[in-house]
């Protein structure tokens, strides 16, 4: 979800972002706040609330938004290939979960051990045109987390209601066996101190939502998104996740600015 939603801001920037300066051009840097609000499906957690602070960059190849930075191989009119780096911000801390109902799972939390985030790194595929715009993603982890690999593909049609653009997406995230192990599954180092083993295998997680952008005057942007995503039985059935969980809701909302930083001269 956060990903998504950094994505948008990106957006959001360069199509309403402004910048300052006397000769009236756009700023390809952005900076801003905002916070995303999951209702996690980890047992006891609850509702997860992240401050995420916002910076942007739009060059003619690189760019870099808030978790995403990425290297433009082809970019013409109605397609964008692109070189991806992207923070992963999945997995929990073992103190943040209820040990109760992971006792009622057959866990013993005293046996378990955090879930890291990490850094992937892959391809993104961008087409759009009147039709609307569909993206795919293909990343593997590339911090020694889960040696796993996702595939994305999300659809969305950009709908202007006056200075509002609303944006309907549906999607499905699709993660190898040893990613969804990684974050739905004990570790092999668990299973031998005695916690149950479990295999969630390859799953593929469905969402659809919406996502928002208004320009707030001259340089500032409100930006945000909804969504809902299916959690299939074998992320619901895991031990780690509060029993009767088939999904997850997320809320991100944030705003940003266009700026020009101290260190590009006046004139340039």
């Amino acid at each position: 979800m956060l990903l998504l939603c950094l994505s948008s801001t990106a957006f959001a920037q360069e199509e309403g972002g402004r910048d300052t300066r006397a000769d009236g051009q756009r700023s390809p840097w952005g900076i801003g706040v905002a916070a995303v609000v999951t209702d996690s499906p980890y047992a006891g957690e609850g509702t997860r609330v992240l401050p995420v602070p916002l910076l942007s960059y739009e060059g003619e190849r690189f760019y870099f938004r808030g978790i995403t930075a990425g290297w433009r191989l082809v970019d013409t009119d109605g397609f964008e290939l692109a070189v991806l780096g992207k923070a992963r911000l999945d997995g929990f801390d073992v103190d943040d979960l209820d040990r109760a109902a992971l006792a009622g799972n057959g866990v013993d939390a005293a046996l378990l051990e955090d879930r890291d985030k990490g850094l992937d790194l892959g391809l993104g595929m961008e087409w759009s045109g009147d039709a609307g715009e569909l993206q795919l993603e293909l990343l593997a982890d590339a911090s020694g987390r889960s040696d796993g690999q996702e595939v994305s593909l999300q659809y969305g049609y950009p709908i202007r209601a006056g200075r509002t653009l609303l944006t309907p997406i549906v999607g499905a995230t699709w993660w190898s066996s040893d990613m969804a192990g990684y974050y739905y599954a004990p570790l092999r180092e668990e299973v031998a101190r005695g916690v149950p083993g479990y295999s969630p295998g390859a799953v593929t997680v469905p969402h659809a939502g919406v996502s928002f952008f208004r320009p707030l005057g001259q340089a500032w942007s409100l930006v945000g998104s909804l969504r809902y995503s299916h959690l299939p039985s074998a992320i619901g059935n895991s031990p780690f996740v509060e029993p009767g969980t088939d999904g997850t809701l997320s809320m991100f909302v944030g705003v940003s600015r266009g700026f020009r930083p101290w260190w590009v001269k006046q004139g340039r």
